[in-house]
């Protein structure tokens, strides 16, 4: 299995979570099969010091609803970077990979190592 080391610092949250879906697939090697799930781990650096760029961490909102009438609740970039940026990164990462039955494997290949 191949290790992948990526350090996030300064690096923005879609192209670094681009990155990671390429390796995941497998698509950055020669013997790219679609409908295997890759033998490639990610291992993710300096987490918290993720690079934002504009007014995204003020003004981006990321939607849920519970399936309740009414339920739709709200949460700004801020709030979610702030109470867990590897699950930021893994809901990212798993936006661009297909939704198959590959998703939820290629998603535990990634390891996150605490800041130095």
């Amino acid at each position: 299995m191949k290790e992948y080391t990526l350090d996030a610092k300064n690096q923005s949250l879609g192209r670094l979570a681009s990155k990671i879906a390429v390796i995941l697939q497998g698509k950055n090697s020669p013997d790219y099969d679609p409908r295997l799930e890759g033998d490639a781990r990610v291992i993710i650096k300096n987490i918290n010091d993720l690079k934002f760029t504009g007014k995204k961490i003020e003004q981006k909102i990321y939607y849920h609803h519970t399936g309740r009438p009414g339920h739709l609740k709200e949460r700004k970039l801020r709030e979610v970077f702030s109470k867990s940026p590897e699950k930021l990164l893994k809901q990212t990462v798993a936006g661009m990979l297909p939704k198959n039955r590959l998703l939820v494997k290629r998603l535990k290949k990634i390891i996150f190592l605490k800041n130095d």
